[in-house]
């Protein structure tokens, strides 16, 4: 299974901006502040992008300290299990005015950004996840309004490809192709498609990137792991 456009690994989130994306309603100061824990950097160039978010798993995590302005926020939303499920991630999204005057997010969108962090496979995300989840969605939200320029919500399909090579993907033009029409609506992108989009590149290539040890551009996959790694998303 070869990836096209391959050019090795390095550099930060694809899609972060240089600085944080402000959120209407997110703690971390006025409109115009940093979100906490926001990271910056420019994509990398070539092959298929690197990410790291910059928070560690909940696997043996310490806990968060009790003075993290992100802390509060994420335990007035999650359940009584701790951990934000797809309907209380919808809600918290509509509720911060993140998307501000792009439709809000669909329940399945935000069931496939959960699936993109769901490490241990419970259907829900828990603190260090969730932080995460927000620093990703910052740097897509910038890229996105960066062709966005009229603030319609939405982009042409040729301002899709510049968006995704922004992001530091390097795809053929079949690929893109299929992008377009899988995340086109009326012959544009909306939003809430294109970070769905997001999410699957992101998913996909890191899913990719990890059993491409040699870092060659191609790997082997038996049809149980394909089918996993396809259907989680």
């Amino acid at each position: 299974m070869a990836y096209p456009g391959y050019g090795g690994y390095g550099g930060p989130m694809p899609g972060m901006p240089a600085q944080g994306m402000p959120m209407q309603g997110m703690p971390g100061g006025p409109m115009g502040g940093a979100m906490p824990g926001q990271m910056g950097g420019a994509p990398p160039q070539g092959g298929y992008a690197s990410y790291g978010g910059g928070y560690p798993g909940t696997y043996g995590a310490p806990p968060p300290a009790a003075n993290d302005p992100m802390w509060s926020y994420f335990t007035a939303i999650a359940g009584q299990d701790g951990e934000v499920d797809a309907e209380e991630l919808q809600r918290c999204l509509t509720q911060s005015g993140f998307t501000g005057s792009y439709t809000p997010f669909s329940m399945d969108t935000c069931r496939i950004m959960i699936a993109m962090l769901d490490r241990d496979s419970t259907g829900k995300m828990g603190f260090n996840e969730f932080k995460e989840l927000f620093t990703a969605l910052s740097g897509w939200k910038q890229n996105f309004m960066m062709f966005d320029q009229d603030r319609s919500g939405t982009i042409e399909p040729h301002e899709m490809n510049q968006a995704v090579n922004a992001m530091g993907y390097r795809v053929s033009p079949q690929v893109l192709n299929v992008i377009i029409k899988r995340y086109n609506k009326g012959g544009r992108i909306f939003f809430d498609d294109y970070v769905a989009c997001c999410v699957k590149l992101r998913a996909l290539t890191d899913t990719f990137r990890r059993r491409d040890t040699m870092q060659q551009g191609s790997v082997n996959f038996q049809y149980d792991e394909f089918m996993l790694c396809t259907m989680a998303i």
